[in-house]
């Protein structure tokens, strides 16, 4: 692995103990220039991991803490008439940024979550008929308390399906948390590790995109395609899932799977890469019915289709 991208990630595991697994898909959705849904209870580290990842990277940080009273011009921005110019002018929304921490998205209405469709999927911003660009590396971090459902929205599939992934977070064992509340009382002060050797972050935006580009250029062989659809089909066919995976779900699965052949140094995608991307890429584009549950019965049918892809991944064959 890159000695940059290394460093990154080491930084990242020392930032929220035990979470190595969320830190190697977060970094593999920064690498692919994926959207990532991280979820799990409160206090387990999701809004820290991201706010890690903002503090490790020269770039340009925002945060929004999506609350019922948001409104769409407070994501994308508004034009206002300025008197002194006898002319409109357009006050960019946080959405203008390199990353974007939308902190409890579940926490507004899905008339406001579907103002980032346009800016995640196409990098874009329209607004009173103009269209502006956002920066060639944008990436949105949405955190969602999947636990406590009261007072939460369901996040329409669209939205849903513009996350290349999502990354589940749950509490660590005794031994990391007794060592995190150690980390802590060494320094009260301290909520998160800082980067102490370099003052302006690890890696810079041209670093990023690099990586990004490289991991575009990644061989995927005809059968690592074949392979993909015939997982897509089977999640089609399985008896108990009654949705599908979608072009984009499928096009996100390849794209993961290069990313993590880039971590592994991989020359190429193998069928490995496929399998690990698998479940992250399709587990927030099939579960459905969010809200309609009590809690025990939504946890209970997310248990189950995790459990079903994981034995759908590990069924399909290679060939």
């Amino acid at each position: 692995m890159d000695a940059k991208l290394t460093e990154l990630q080491t930084f990242l595991n020392d930032s929220v103990l035990g979470a190595e697994s969320a830190v190697y898909e977060l970094l593999a959705s920064l690498l692919a220039g994926g959207h990532v849904l991280i979820e799990g209870p409160p206090g387990v580290g999701k809004t820290t991991l991201a706010k890690s990842l903002a503090t490790a990277v020269k770039g340009n940080f925002r945060r929004v803490q999506f609350t019922p009273d948001l409104l769409p011009a407070d994501l994308v921005g508004y034009s206002i008439y300025r008197q002194d110019k006898e002319a409109f002018e357009f006050v960019e929304g946080p959405v203008f940024t390199n990353l974007l921490l939308a902190d409890e998205i579940n926490r507004t209405s899905p008339r406001i979550q579907s103002a980032l469709l346009e800016c995640m999927n196409e990098g874009q911003v329209s607004v009173d008929g103009v269209t502006r660009d956002l920066p060639d590396v944008f990436q949105v971090v949405a955190t969602r308390n999947n636990r406590h459902s009261a007072g939460t929205f369901p996040l329409p599939a669209p939205q849903l399906d513009r996350f290349l992934l999502s990354v589940e977070m749950n509490l660590p064992n005794r031994e990391t948390r007794s060592d995190i509340l150690q980390q802590h009382a060494a320094d009260p002060a301290r909520l998160q590790p800082t980067v102490s050797d370099h003052s302006e972050g690890i890696v810079n935006l041209s670093q990023i995109k690099e990586w990004q580009d490289e991991v575009r250029g990644i061989p995927v062989a005809p059968g690592i395609s074949h392979y993909i659809i015939r997982l897509c089909d089977a999640v089609r066919s399985h008896p108990e899932i009654n949705t599908a995976i979608s072009n984009r779900g499928s096009i996100a699965i390849m794209r993961l799977s290069q990313a993590i052949a880039k971590m592994e140094d991989h020359e190429a995608v193998f069928p490995d890469d496929v399998k690990r991307a698998f479940v992250p890429c399709v587990f927030h584009r099939l579960l459905r019915g969010e809200g309609e549950f009590g809690q025990e019965e939504s946890n209970r049918r997310a248990s189950a289709l995790r459990m079903a892809l994981q034995e759908l991944r590990d069924s399909v064959p290679v060939e």
